[in-house]
Parts: C-alpha cells; structure tokens; sequence
C-alpha cells in the first residue's frame, strides 16, 4: 500500500463498504454491463490507432470492468487496475487469475502512487473518480503517468436529481434512520463530480487539454432476487444499519424494499443511470 492521502475514503473501503462490495460483485458488475460497454468501445477506438498500449482503469474495484477491457484489447495491450480498497483489490486478483488474464493489480491511493514502468497510453475508470479529497493533485499524478497525447476516458455519475434510484434507500430510511449520514455537495463520494463546471476546472488545472464532459446514460438491470441485498448493504443506508439490532434492521429492510416499486418489472430491477463522460488528452510533446 502507497502514501495515502484520503483517509476517510481508506477507511470506508478497507472496511465495510469494501466487504459489501466484495460479497456483491456479481450483481454490480452485472448492473454496470452498459457503462463497460461503453469504456471498451473508448478503448477499442484508441487501441485502433494505437495497436500497443498500457492502460490504467481507476478505481478499479474488484476487477470486473478491467477484466473485460482486457479481453477486449488482447494480448498487445497490457492492463493495470488501481483501487485503495485492500479487499476489492485481493478479489480482483482472484479473479483475473481464475480468468487467466495478464492484469496487473495494486492496492494503492491514486492520488498520491508513484507509478512505475513505461506510462499510460490511455487511463479509464468506471466510476472511479468522485473520491479524491484533493482531485486536482489526484488529476496531475494521472497525467504524470501518462504518455505525452495518452488519452482519458472516464464514467462519473451526474446529480442525485438526476439519479432517483441510487437515492431510494436514502429517502426511505430517512424517517427511521435519523443519524443517516447526509451527502454534502461537491464532496468525496458518489456524486462528488456532479457539477459540470467543476470537473471541467479540475480537468484544465490539472494540466490535461482537449476537455470534454458530455451526459450520457445507460440502461441498467439486475435480478429481483438481488434487490434485498443491494439495499441494505450498500451506500450510506448499508452502513446505518449495520448498527443496528436485527430486529430493527428487519423492520427497516422491508420499508426499503417497497420503496423501490417504481424499478421493478417481473423478475427485474430496472433504473436509468445518468452519467458524465469525461474525456481529455495528456498534453503532446512541443513539435
């Protein structure tokens, strides 16, 4: 593990929140299929003008995303996947060993990695990025890493607003669960890149060029029979009851699951996901 300079975010993800991902990787790699659709068709576009390349996925998570960009580019392109999640990052080694794909994969804060061997031709993350208490320093480090002309592709989540479903526990549990946790705006968490004008000034101060952030959404499933699991282990509302007593997370559980009526159809869970495509250029050597 390198310095790390988001403690809260290292606690969260060393902890319960990393766990919790873990236990359902199945079923959120299963949810988030579009969005690593759409990184592949990024990276496929690059890897066409740029048949041998590394490439760098942020925030990484347990390697699900990785795994398929890997499949995706072959054997010509050698992949790196980067989290500050111990537990997501031992599973996502597991897993491309089991696979048998060449990835590497180091537990490390990207904010401050020193990252070694030849630079990145092209760095991608799905979802990854919202977290960082200092993005611009976190944005300078990705660049440093980065081939001169290396390309970034990026998946973010736009506003809670513009999201409902990843809002629903929250909203539910709000009466039972009065100590819930508030997001605050524009800080480290999922919707920490929510303001347009923000990220693009986060992008340009850090030093990339040709910056873009354009909206775009996905279509996402996931199995009914994973629904009970999903709300109440993860995000805020997971860590809230873990703190309470099984008789009362028993009584909270039901309300939440009824609250997500809106999204299911038959034997499935259904939302839109509302994302910001983040899409720069590391600066090209002077001609």
């Amino acid at each position: 593990m390198t310095e790390i300079a988001n403690h809260d975010q290292s606690a969260l993800w060393n902890g319960r929140s990393g766990a919790a991902w873990v236990d359902n990787r199945a079923v959120l790699d299963q949810m988030f299929v579009p969005l690593a659709r759409f990184l592949i068709d990024r990276a496929r576009d690059v890897a066409q003008r740029a048949p041998v390349g590394r490439l760098l996925d942020v925030g990484c998570g347990t390697g699900g995303a990785t795994l398929a960009l890997s499949q995706a580019l072959g054997a010509h392109w050698s992949l790196t996947g980067a989290d500050i999640s111990a537990p997501m990052i031992a599973e996502a080694r597991t897993r491309a060993a089991h696979a048998r794909r060449p990835v590497e994969y180091v537990c490390a804060d990207v904010q401050t990695h020193a990252f070694t061997g030849e630079p990145f031709d092209l760095i991608v993350s799905r979802l990854g990025v919202m977290f960082f208490d200092d993005p611009v320093a976190a944005f300078v480090n990705l660049r440093r890493a980065s081939r001169p002309g290396a390309w970034l592709h990026m998946l973010a989540w736009r506003g809670a607003a513009e999201n409902p479903f990843m809002t629903v526990a929250e909203r539910a549990a709000q009466p039972l669960l009065p100590d819930l946790a508030r997001r605050v705006p524009g800080a480290p968490g999922q919707f920490g890149f929510a303001d347009r004008e923000r990220v693009e000034d986060i992008l340009t101060s850090s030093g990339w060029t040709d910056v873009s952030l354009a909206p775009v959404q996905f279509d996402c499933t996931f199995a009914l029979a994973d629904l009970r699991e999903y709300a109440t282990r993860l995000g805020p509302v997971g860590l809230a009851l873990a703190q309470r007593t099984p008789a009362e997370r028993a009584r909270i559980v039901d309300t939440l699951v009824e609250a997500y009526a809106p999204f299911i159809q038959n034997d499935e869970v259904r939302f839109t996901a509302a994302c910001w495509h983040l899409s720069a250029r590391a600066p090209a050597l002077p001609a």
